[in-house]
């Protein structure tokens, strides 16, 4: 009998009224804090996890002490935020909408919460964030070595000698038992390996070995080798150049926008490791070769180290005019009556074996009695 009902009703009517006023602007205040906050207030459980945990190592302190200040820790800030999200959820159920906004006006009230939360961390939002995605780099990294507790962690040199030396480097992603290790010898600046061989004998795989290895000897991660020596450098790898009908580009001219990119950066005095398969393949076979000479001895003239994988037999005299400067390596198929066979094994100087001719006869694309007299 104090309030009469008139009253309360009037009320009523007129909070759900200038609920239903705003509710369009709510509705796209959600949706946007939904979007962009939704996935931080899932990571409160990971931010207690870190502030619980004790660490002995600096960089991992350093990260926990950043999830804690005078305004309390962001766990305990985070869940509110998820807790504030939460209760503006309500507004989809209609009972609750009519009831919540009519006598609270519930809706105007959560968004003031939020935008109040919004005010005091904004700033300190693209900081936690930083915080979860080193915490997560380091979590993958000592997964990674964990799953693989026989890898070894590589020796940095930043004199640059050498700038890549391996002994039975392995391809983490080969299982085990198929994996054949080989050894990298010593790349000093300014030196080029180029690797011959016939098609399939494990030329860009061998390539490939040695690039993820030397990113994951960058990234501080243990690589798959007996041993292996290395000076963090900028790693440039032309293994899969393409093609692009929306730029009106070819195959060809993609690759050497790449090869540019080398040359203009090695003038600007960067000193890259490079990685090559297979270069100017778009081009005819003499062309080919001139081009191949000359970029090879730009890229050593301008201190660059690399290996180049080529099918271009030619290439392997640049060891005898650039001697200490140029090696060569391969890898050979073995053609024994009707079958072909590969060791995968790296040996020094030039290929002798070609297989295209013979793969090309036992598959029935050309006559099994043909020869080059034909």
């Amino acid at each position: 009998g104090m309030v009469a009902g008139n009253v309360i009703v009037a009320v009523f009517i007129l909070l759900l009224v200038l609920s239903g006023l705003f509710a369009k602007r709510v509705t796209r205040i959600q949706e946007q804090l939904n979007r962009t906050l939704q996935s931080l207030s899932r990571y409160s459980r990971l931010f207690e996890m870190m502030e619980r945990m004790r660490f002995r190592c600096k960089p991992l302190s350093e990260l926990q002490s950043r999830c804690v200040d005078s305004d309390g820790s962001v766990s305990q800030r985070v869940s509110r935020l998820r807790h504030l999200l939460s209760n503006l959820d309500q507004r989809y159920n209609f009972v609750g909408f009519a009831l919540l906004n009519g006598f609270l006006l519930w809706d105007l009230r959560q968004i003031n919460a939020l935008d109040r939360w919004l005010c005091d961390n904004c700033e300190k939002i693209t900081q936690w964030i930083d915080v979860l995605s080193r915490f997560d780099v380091y979590v993958s990294l000592g997964t990674f070595r964990y799953n693989y507790p026989d890898y070894v962690f590589p020796d940095i040199r930043e004199d640059r000698t050498p700038v890549m030396q391996a002994e039975a480097l392995g391809h983490p992603l080969i299982p085990r038992e198929k994996r054949v290790c080989n050894d990298v010898a010593p790349m000093n600046e300014a030196s080029f390996q180029i690797i011959t061989g016939a098609n399939m004998a494990g030329k860009s795989t061998f390539l490939r070995t040695i690039g993820i290895n030397y990113l994951l000897g960058c990234m501080g991660a243990p690589v798959c080798a007996d041993s292996m020596t290395f000076t963090p450098l900028p790693l440039f790898t032309g293994l899969r150049a393409s093609d692009s009908l929306a730029d009106n580009e070819s195959y060809f001219f993609a690759e050497l926008k790449r090869l540019q990119q080398i040359v203009l950066r090695l003038r600007r005095g960067e000193k890259l490791f490079i990685i090559l398969d297979e270069i100017l393949r778009g081009t005819n076979s003499v062309d080919k070769q001139t081009g191949s000479l000359a970029l090879i001895r730009q890229l050593v003239g301008a201190g660059a180290t690399g290996i180049i994988a080529t099918h271009d037999l030619a290439l392997g005299k640049l060891a005898d005019s650039l001697p200490g400067k140029v090696s060569n390596y391969r890898f050979e198929a073995a053609i024994q009556g009707d079958e072909l066979t590969f060791s995968y094994r790296l040996q020094p100087g030039i290929a002798e074996n070609m297989n295209a001719c013979f793969l090309m006869k036992k598959m029935g694309i050309i006559p099994s009695d043909y020869s080059e007299n034909n």
